[in-house]
């Protein structure tokens, strides 16, 4: 069985560097991600939720002529937040990256897919990521695995506690890696209120928390904002799935319908009509390196789909067990004090 790292990340995958941008004030709770692979890499995608905010998804499309993304973006803002991909391109566009589309090497097309959450309630009206996030991120990027209030989760909320971004790896036992990175602010809440405990407690180690505080961390009903309930708005996770293993287009897309049953089995209910649920996969390897006829290939892939997807389980606990309260939004550390202690 793969043996998850300690402090692991989507960093751990060759090829690939995070960067974070986000400002948190007494107006502003927002931020931009980016999973930078300047070298190009498999792209795919799986968008689940009834209200998703994107961009570039249709190139990701396995029958269409673009086969390699040099960056994803992960951002709030809601679809203002899309902007965020404007500064990501220009940034690699400046430094020689991207699809080449004429004679001089500078002649390039970066393809940067993007998703969008839902943050707008934890901001001043008109405060949202911009390009200049995007292009604050890049120049941040490297081997941060930093959890919690960074990034597009700076202003998320996961159903009735402060959510946030999260990110896990494992290495197979080929030694291929395969990691992943989630922005979770779902609708749905991604605690057990019977028992306190997150419904993906199973992939991490913590103590149950006592009756006591089970009741008093009971979800109400409302969904909180930055100052105080704000009904039921928008929401969204958003995550990206990268691996080192060759894959070809149509492989990268079944990882990322894979990683949608990580997400299913950490938050209830999920890909609800006010989500935007969307997961993106990567490989970082030179080329596919072959036909998914080949013998033990569907075997190898249904491994890395696996894996995405218990991954997926663990960063939105992680998120989850990282992200600080902002304003009248608390954490799950708050309100479950004696789960981690």
């Amino acid at each position: 069985m793969p043996v998850p790292r300690s402090e692991s990340g989507i960093v751990d995958v060759p090829g690939v560097a995070v960067g974070h941008h986000q400002r948190i004030d007494a107006h502003w709770a927002t931020g931009t991600s980016v999973v930078l692979v300047p070298d190009g890499a498999m792209a795919a995608v799986d968008v689940r939720g009834g209200g998703p905010g994107t961009r570039e998804t249709d190139a990701l499309d396995p029958t269409h002529l673009v086969q390699r993304a040099h960056a994803v973006v992960l951002t709030g803002g809601s679809a203002y937040g899309l902007a965020a991909a404007d500064g990501v391109m220009g940034w690699l566009g400046d430094r020689g990256h991207g699809l080449p589309v004429g004679a001089d090497a500078a002649h390039v097309v970066p393809i940067v897919p993007a998703a969008v959450l839902f943050d707008v309630p934890m901001n001043d009206w008109g405060n949202r990521p911009d390009a200049e996030f995007g292009r604050l991120a890049c120049e941040a990027a490297g081997d941060d695995r930093r959890q919690g209030n960074v990034g597009a989760g700076a202003g998320a909320v996961s159903g009735h506690v402060k959510g946030g971004i999260g990110t896990a790896s494992v290495t197979l036992p080929d030694g291929a890696t395969v990691g992943v990175l989630v922005a979770v602010n779902s609708s749905g809440s991604p605690v057990d209120p019977d028992s306190g405990t997150p419904w993906g407690a199973t992939v991490e180690v913590l103590r149950r928390p006592p009756k006591d505080e089970v009741e008093a961390g009971r979800p109400d009903g409302t969904r909180p904002g930055r100052h105080g309930p704000v009904g039921r708005p928008l929401n969204t996770t958003i995550g990206v799935v990268a691996s080192d293993r060759p894959l070809s287009k149509a492989e990268c897309h079944r990882v990322a319908v894979a990683a949608h049953d990580g997400l299913a089995r950490a938050v209830r209910p999920a890909h609800g009509m006010t989500d935007g649920d969307t997961f993106f996969a990567l490989s970082t390897a030179a080329d596919d390196a072959g036909s998914a006829a080949e013998a033990g290939r569907v075997t190898a892939l249904d491994e890395v789909c696996a894996t995405a997807a218990t991954l997926v389980e663990r960063a939105i606990v992680r998120a989850v067990f990282a992200a600080e309260p902002i304003g009248d939004v608390s954490s799950y550390s708050t309100r479950y004090p004696s789960a981690r202690e």
